[in-house]
């Protein structure tokens, strides 16, 4: 008999948690039909971003070797 596949992934609950947390969620339940509930806080602020947005973005050197090794050409 085969598998069935999965009602909720690991990815999605990993993406669901940090939406709940950018959110100021208060609790994160996955239900037994794989239903994710995110319950939100009444008081709870929305968490604010460090910078005004004209912060530059450089990759990381790791990140830049990575991508070096990859290009093709």
């Amino acid at each position: 008999m085969p598998r069935r596949p999965a009602k909720v992934t690991q990815a999605d609950i990993a993406r669901a948690i940090r939406a709940a947390k950018a959110a100021g969620a208060g609790e994160v339940t996955v239900d037994g039909e794989g239903v994710i509930r995110i319950a939100l806080v009444a008081g709870a602020a929305p968490i604010k971003p460090t910078n005004d947005g004209n912060e530059i973005w450089t990759p990381s050197e790791a990140l830049q070797r990575y991508l070096k090794s990859t290009e093709s050409g």
